[in-house]
């Protein structure tokens, strides 16, 4: 995966709390730091995304956004 953003972090997703639109998705970095995002329920899905997975937040302006390889 290639990306511009500068700052990518490699975290394990601990929670995911799915709503009726977007779901909130909490990763946690090693030495335990914890970063959320928020993301359309339709690309938690695509992405895969579950508990104890590895992934990745992607920071760049304002946004934060998820990644998986």
């Amino acid at each position: 995966m290639k990306l511009s953003a500068r700052n990518i972090l490699k975290g394990k997703v601990v929670t995911i709390k799915p709503g009726a639109i977007n779901t909130e998705i909490i990763l946690e970095l090693p030495g335990g730091a914890q970063i959320v995002s928020v993301i359309t329920k339709e690309s938690a899905e695509n992405l895969g995304l579950a508990v104890g997975k590895s992934a990745y937040a992607v920071i760049k302006a304002s946004n934060v956004m998820n990644g998986v390889d």
